[in-house]
C-alpha cells in the first residue's frame, strides 16, 4: 500500500533572517511553507546586529593580517577577539580549521566563492525587498572604514585590491572628503575608505518582523514549537517537536542559526559550528549625527545609524551558548567609541548579545544533508546573516525545487569539512 503524501509541503527551522528569507523564496516559487520557531520572530542574531548589506566584505576572516593580530587580540580580554579560559580546549579543533582557512590558496578560493556569493546576494535581496513592499526600510549611505595610522592604512591595501579585482567600487578618502563624509570624527584618524554600494537597513528587527508580516498575509504559517530533531523518511522529512508532535513534510529547511550543528549531527553532517558571540549598546537616535555606518576594523566594531538609535556593537567572543554574556565587552566597544566621536552622549543605552552563528572559512553552509536531498541546511553565516540571507534563501529554493543553482555552490557544502 503507498504511504500517504506528506500533511506539509515546506517546513523551515527557524524564523531568524535566514530562515525568513528562505520562506520568502521558497513561497515566491510556489511552494506551501510553514517556519517553525522556539522563540520570539527574529529574535536572536537578526534581532541586535549591526543591520548591513555588507555586499563588498567578501574577505574571510582568517585572512593573514589578522591572523597576525590575533596573539595580541586575546591578550586583551575586552579587544577584538576573546576566549574565554574555560571554553580554549572545546574551540581549539574550530581554531586550528580557522588557522588553515588563512592560508593564501584558500582564501583566494574563499574570496571568489565569496564575490559569486555577494553578487547573487545584492540582486536577490533587491527583489526580496521589492516583493515585500521594504524599500522604506533600506537606506543607501554607503560606510565608511576608518583607521588611525598611516601603517594601518597600508595594511589594508592588499585587501582592497582584492575587492577591486572582483568589481566592488571603494574611494579612499582624507582631510576635507573625511570630514565630509563623517563630520565630527576625532583627529587621529589619518585617512578612511568610503563603500558607497554598502546599505543598511533602518533596524534589523523591524526589518525582519516587517518581512515575517509579509509572510504571513501571502499565507505562510508560523508555528511555535522547539524543534528537537529533523529525520529522513520515504516522502520527504519528519521534524520532531519537544511537545511530542511530529510534523511530515515534503521537505525540511534547517536554518536555526547558531542551535542548527544540533539538528544537523544526527543527519550524518557533522559541521563545525562555532558561535561569535557579540555584542551591542544602542545609544538614543540624537546621541549623534551619524551620517553612514563607521567601520573601525582595527578594533573590530562598528557604529550604525538606525531609526531605533546609534547602534554601538561588533568584536567576537568565542564562548559557546551556554557561558553567561559579559557586558563589560560592550561597555569597552563604548568607550572607544567616545574617544573615536567625542560628540557621541553615552547615556541611555540598551545592551544586547547574540549569537552569531560561524563556521572557521568563513563561508555558510548551505545544501542538501548526507541523510536525504529533502533536508537542506542554511545556516553559518557569521557576520553576514543579514546581507546573505535573500542569497541563501534563492539557493534553497534551487536544490528543493531541482533547479540549476545560481552560482557554483561547491564552497558552501555542508559537506566540505569530512
Amino acid at each position: 500500500m503507498a504511504k500517504p503524501a506528506p500533511a506539509l509541503d515546506v517546513v523551515v527551522v527557524g524564523a531568524g533572517i535566514v530562515g525568513l528569507a528562505a520562506a520568502q523564496k521558497l513561497r515566491a516559487s510556489g511552494r506551501a511553507v510553514t517556519v517553525i520557531e522556539r522563540g520570539d520572530i527574529a529574535g536572536g542574531a537578526s534581532f541586535g546586529n549591526a543591520g548591513a548589506f555588507a555586499f563588498s566584505d567578501i574577505l574571510p576572516l582568517a585572512t593573514s593580517g589578522k591572523l597576525r593580530k590575533v596573539p595580541g587580540w586575546l591578550l586583551d580580554p575586552l579587544g577584538p577577539l576573546s576566549i574565554p579560559p574555560a571554553y580554549f580546549v572545546t574551540i581549539l579543533p574550530w581554531l586550528v580549521r580557522f588557522w588553515r582557512a588563512g592560508w593564501a590558496d584558500r582564501v583566494r578560493r574563499s574570496v571568489a566563492a565569496q564575490s559569486a556569493m555577494m553578487r547573487l546576494a545584492a540582486s536577490e535581496m533587491a527583489a526580496m525587498v521589492a516583493a515585500a513592499g521594504l524599500g522604506t526600510m533600506v537606506r543607501s549611505d554607503g560606510s565608511l572604514e576608518l583607521y588611525e595610522t598611516e601603517a594601518e592604512f597600508a595594511a589594508s591595501a592588499p585587501g582592497w585590491q582584492a575587492r577591486a579585482e572582483h568589481g566592488i567600487g571603494f574611494e579612499h578618502v582624507r582631510g576635507d572628503r573625511l570630514a565630509e563624509l563623517q563630520p565630527g570624527l576625532a583627529p587621529r584618524f589619518v585617512a578612511g575608505t568610503f563603500v558607497p554600494q554598502w546599505q543598511t537597513v533602518s533596524d534589523p528587527h523591524r526589518f525582519a518582523t516587517a518581512l515575517s508580516d509579509h509572510l504571513r498575509g501571502a499565507g505562510t504559517r508560523f508555528l511555535a514549537g522547539e524543534v528537537v530533531a529533523v529525520a529522513p523518511e520515504e516522502a520527504g522529512a519528519c521534524v520532531r517537536l519537544a511537545d511530542g508532535q511530529a510534523l511530515h513534510a515534503a521537505a525540511a529547511v534547517i536554518a536555526a542559526g547558531a542551535w542548527s550543528k544540533r539538528l544537523a549531527a544526527p543527519l550524518g553532517d557533522r559541521i563545525p559550528l562555532e558561535t561569535e558571540r557579540g555584542y551591542n549598546t544602542t545609544l538614543p537616535p540624537d546621541a549623534f549625527d551619524l551620517h553612514r555606518q563607521l567601520i573601525f576594523g582595527g578594533h573590530g566594531f562598528v557604529i550604525t545609524p538606525l531609526s531605533t538609535g546609534i547602534r554601538v556593537g561588533g568584536a567576537v567572543e568565542l564562548g559557546g551558548l551556554d557561558l553567561p554574556p559579559n557586558y563589560a565587552r560592550a561597555e569597552a566597544m563604548l568607550t572607544l567609541a567616545k574617544r573615536f566621536l567625542p560628540g557621541l552622549a553615552t547615556a541611555g543605552g540598551r545592551q544586547w548579545m547574540g549569537f552569531r552563528p560561524s563556521l572557521p572559512d568563513s563561508l555558510p553552509a548551505i545544501g542538501p544533508s548526507r541523510a536525504s536531498p529533502h533536508i537542506v541546511h542554511a545556516f553559518g553565516h557569521g557576520h553576514l546573516g543579514l546581507t546573505q540571507s535573500a542569497a541563501t534563501g534563492r539557493l534553497v529554493t534551487d536544490f528543493l525545487c531541482r533547479q540549476a543553482p545560481a552560482i557554483d555552490v561547491a564552497p558552501f557544502s555542508p559537506q566540505r569539512f569530512g
